[in-house]
């Protein structure tokens, strides 16, 4: 029996402070600086990350990465 691949869970910010140990301020001026994942838009007034960006960042927080998702984004 094979086992299935984990579904890609989108993040809400509050987890992703959590998880990272950032806080807000710092999340958003990584993103800027393109050392972070870039969240993706959920709705009009709500962003999340995919936990997979979030558990790659957390493996190898290169400086210097891109910060990009190369996930496709919606």
């Amino acid at each position: 029996m094979t086992s299935q691949p984990q579904p890609n869970r989108i993040l809400r910010l509050r987890t992703v402070l959590a998880r990272t140990g950032l806080s807000r301020s710092t999340l958003y001026r990584q993103i800027a600086a393109g050392t972070f994942p870039r969240q993706i838009q959920i709705s009009m007034r709500c962003i999340g990350w995919y936990e997979s960006d979030i558990n790659a960042w957390l493996e190898n927080p290169d400086p210097n990465g891109t910060g990009t998702s190369e996930t496709p984004q919606y």
